[in-house]
């Protein structure tokens, strides 16, 4: 129940990777024969991802993750526009390696607008556009909260900015929607998109940043020519192959899945709020992923409830994963206005392609006990007199 955590690797995904691995280990940027093997295996990887989000192929880049994709875009506009502006708008929710970015290029002299959002989770698109200035060379909004799941509007975001500042860079952190939801780039309108594909059932530490023609971007990794010469080092052909083959069954199977997700999740969701008092369903009720469910329960802490959940054989979440580790609340919960109190006591529930009714069942009759349990546990708990109610 944490595949927006990450997903195992799909057997047909290894399946295709192996032999790149062993007999077809060439270095794609050589000329012989085990070379061009890796060269055509790279190029036709490179055309699967960028069917996936409607893209040509020339403008798909290879990177370590999305963490990478989302520095070089962020870094590379920035030094390659430093010229026009030192502006840059994103929002209070975003991954923390688009957040923690923008506080270094902040450090190093640009201007950061760091814009709200409402209960929900959403951008508002006119804060968007009046928050831009003669300076302003970028706005960069995620599609998906990785958290509590609400979907953006970046569709009107990006017809908004270019309507009033035509050669501002837009870049989507897509990590948490391609593959899961229908992701176009022109219908999106976006310049730059990043994307990673063990959210999609291929391997760790392969993603990549889609950079549209013309898109004025530095590279952010220098030394050999690989990438088109914007981003060196010697490709990981492995992996690559492995996201390519993730993305060709992801764009098969979309819809199939995402409507097999939604059934799944309504019922996690319905299920929770029938069934646990002082409840609250974090995140836009309608425009959320197909896969995502986060709540917050009032009077305990969500890392009890992990530990509890972990005994029970349920992987889930309070947050993203890579701020697991951290005993600060959630500053996504915070941006939507929940008090710290509250905000401590999330779970994040996301479904994957290989859950079933069965599984969602488990956890709604595993959860509530947990939940009495941790409340009955907790001096606030003990002092509240009203009747129990949703929230």
């Amino acid at each position: 129940m944490d595949h927006a955590g990450t997903t195992p690797v799909r057997p047909e995904v290894v399946e295709a990777m192996l032999p790149y691995f062993t007999e077809n280990f060439g270095n794609a940027s050589t000329i012989y024969s085990y070379g061009r093997e890796a060269k055509k295996a790279l190029e036709d990887s490179r055309e699967k991802v960028a069917q996936l989000i409607g893209a040509d192929a020339k403008e798909i880049y290879f990177t370590s993750g999305g963490t990478e994709a989302d520095n070089w875009a962020l870094r590379g506009v920035a030094a390659a526009n430093i010229k026009r502006g030192n502006h840059i708008i994103t929002s209070a929710i975003e991954h923390h390696a688009v957040l923690h970015t923008c506080e270094d290029l902040e450090r190093q002299g640009f201007k950061i607008t760091f814009l709200p959002v409402d209960e929900y989770g959403l951008v508002d698109v006119k804060h968007v556009v009046d928050a831009i200035t003669d300076k302003t060379i970028m706005v960069s909004i995620m599609h998906a909260n990785n958290e509590i799941g609400t979907i953006e509007p970046i569709k009107a975001i990006g017809e908004a900015i270019k309507q009033k500042k035509p050669d501002i860079i837009f870049h989507t952190d897509a990590v948490q929607t391609v593959g899961k939801i229908p992701v176009d780039v022109n219908d999106l309108g976006v310049d730059l998109l990043s994307m990673s594909s063990h959210k999609i059932y291929g391997p760790k530490g392969i993603g990549a940043l889609y950079i549209r023609k013309g898109t004025k971007i530095s590279p952010f990794m220098t030394g050999g020519a690989q990438e088109s010469k914007r981003r060196a080092g010697t490709e990981n052909i492995p992996g690559i192959v492995g996201f390519g083959k993730a993305a060709e069954l992801a764009k098969s199977e979309l819809q199939e899945q995402y409507d097999k997700l939604i059934k799944l999740r309504d019922k996690l969701i319905n299920g929770i709020m029938e069934t646990i008092p002082y409840t609250r369903l974090n995140g836009h009720p309608t425009l959320r992923l197909p896969h995502n469910v986060n709540f917050s329960f009032e009077f305990i802490e969500g890392e009890s409830m992990l530990l509890n959940l972990d005994m029970k054989g349920i992987c889930a979440s309070s947050g993203s994963a890579c701020t697991s580790g951290s005993l600060d609340p959630s500053h996504v919960l915070l941006a939507i206005g929940l008090p710290h109190e509250i905000a401590h006591g999330s779970l994040r529930l996301t479904l994957g392609r290989d859950n079933t009714e069965e599984d969602v069942d488990y956890v709604l009759e595993v959860l509530p006990g947990i939940v009495n349990k941790l409340r009955e546990m907790s001096p606030l708990f003990a002092e509240r007199k009203e009747q129990p109610k949703n929230v």
